[in-house]
């Protein structure tokens, strides 16, 4: 008589811990690499390239309108991508969004400029400015599940660090692909003077260079495979058809308080990237600024208009573009750095105590503006003062931004998680992030100058966000393998 002998069933595919944290952090640090480089151009060519209208300011904040529609895509690319991550995994969506977001940002370095084709210069970057938020709008939460879903127990938060460490790699790559740029090309009238040839093809490459990340980052997401979390789900039925709708019926409190949980960390991030950038080198006084406006006009054969120039003009900090980015990069090493220490604070102190202490500090260091980003009569003085801004400023963002990866998930059950965390992170960026560099340069014309009113804007807020902070629950306990949403576990 023969017996049969059971073998065990193969263990389901799991991701291993290093394959988790590289697709988590590969496609964020292209993403938001694909972002910086637009904000980047957006600064330093797009007005003149793209938005020629003859006055800098409205060219600056045309081309910073141009920026935040990319905002308004975002939302409605993390309904669609929500939808589609949590009807049938994350993989595949993340794998489409990152496509969506190379190609775009590979053919803005190939299109004709204003003076090739007139104003369908302009709409063809829009549109292709629109897909980049559309991409980013279902990136983020993507990365963020597949880090905080395979996490093991108590290290969620700092397993939903790596894609928030996405951001300050991304900066720190493009912005130094720029300088690397701006070194190699002639400067004919000497290193303080914009390149002609960077003007004319250099600020090209940058975008160009981002079809290389884009192939690395579709190898290591092709070999994922779905979490347990959401096989789980799957398995026990808890999938909605429409996600979307479940999660505004039952889940919408949660979709407002991460909305404005958010909030403080959008401003403060575009502030320290994007007005920064514009503020610290715009020239600190009229002569300096109306000489070089004047160059310009006769090597273009234009006509230079001084009292026009002055009544539009609005001082600056006056340091040169290679001089600014550095110190920004030096700021930004602080802000990975504290990216990474916020996951493991976060997982002992709980998510909510430390993002109250953290924004408490936003606030305080809004209202400090006027301390820190004043032209002082010794430069060296300014330089130490905007180096400890910078460096102030990015060490907040990164106590505030990290923990996000998991605070934001952890509001919704299983089966809206995507669609969830991704519209509360986006429609955010349209109140936060989408207006704040238009916002900003505003408040810093209004104020002659002063950019104390930029930093009453940040701490306002970061009052908001507080406030939300403060009406949310702890979500540092929340099971991920109970709440996958169906009956009274589908809410928090």
């Amino acid at each position: 008589m023969s017996s049969a002998i059971a073998t065990p069933a193969a263990p389901a595919p799991a991701n291993p811990r290093s394959r988790v944290i590289t697709a988590s952090l590969v496609g964020t640090t292209i993403e938001f690499y694909d972002f910086y480089v637009y904000a980047t151009a957006a600064v330093l060519v797009f007005p003149a390239l793209f938005f020629p209208t003859g006055n800098d300011t409205t060219a600056l904040l045309a081309s910073f309108a141009v920026f935040g529609a990319a905002m308004i895509a975002r939302p409605i690319g993390a309904v669609v991508f929500g939808h589609f991550g949590d009807r049938f995994g994350r993989k595949a969506t993340l794998v489409a969004s990152l496509l969506t977001m190379g190609i775009a940002t590979f053919l803005i370095g190939v299109l004709p400029t204003y003076h090739q084709i007139g104003w369908t210069a302009a709409l063809l970057l829009l549109i292709l400015r629109l897909f980049q938020g559309f991409a980013l709008g279902g990136e983020w939460s993507g990365a963020a599940l597949v880090a905080t879903e395979n996490a093991p127990k108590g290290k969620r938060a700092w397993y939903g660090t790596f894609p928030q460490l996405g951001a300050p790699i991304g900066f720190i790559i493009a912005n130094t692909l720029f300088l690397v740029m701006n070194f190699l090309l002639p400067h004919p009238d000497g290193p303080a003077v914009g390149s002609e040839a960077f003007l004319s093809w250099g600020w090209r490459v940058p975008f160009l260079f981002s079809a290389v990340m884009v192939i690395v980052g579709l190898w290591v997401r092709l070999r994922l495979v779905e979490s347990d979390t959401f096989t789980r789900a799957e398995q026990k039925g808890a999938l909605r058809k429409f996600p979307l709708g479940e999660v505004i019926r039952r889940h919408w409190w949660q979709l407002i308080l991460g909305t404005f949980i958010m909030l403080a960390t959008y401003v403060l991030f575009y502030l320290m990237t994007s007005f920064t950038l514009s503020y610290g080198t715009k020239a600190a006084s009229l002569e300096t600024a109306s000489a070089a406006a004047q160059k310009a006009a006769e090597a273009a054969g234009k006509s230079f208009d001084a009292a026009a120039f002055a009544a539009q003009f609005y001082p600056g900090l006056g340091f040169t573009y290679v001089d600014f980015v550095i110190m920004q990069i030096i700021g930004v090493v602080f802000f990975g750095i504290f990216t990474l220490l916020s996951g493991p604070l976060a997982d002992s102190l709980g998510r909510k105590r430390l993002l109250v202490w953290v924004t408490v500090g936003i606030i305080v260091f809004g209202l400090a503006f006027s301390v820190f980003l004043l032209p002082q009569a010794d430069p060296k003085f300014t330089g130490a003062l905007t180096q400890a801004f910078l460096i102030l400023g990015f060490l907040l963002m990164g106590l505030t931004f990290g923990p996000m990866g998991a605070v934001l998930p952890e509001l919704f059950p299983t089966n809206v998680r995507y669609t969830g965390s991704a519209i509360a992170y986006n429609v955010s960026s349209i109140l936060g992030a989408a207006v704040a560099p238009s916002i900003a340069l505003g408040l810093w014309a209004a104020a002659d100058g002063n950019p104390w009113l930029v930093g009453v804007y940040l701490a306002g807020s970061a009052v908001l966000t507080l406030i939300a902070l403060l009406l949310s629950k702890e979500t540092k306990d929340v099971d991920y393998d109970t709440n996958i949403g169906l009956g009274a576990t589908g809410s928090l």
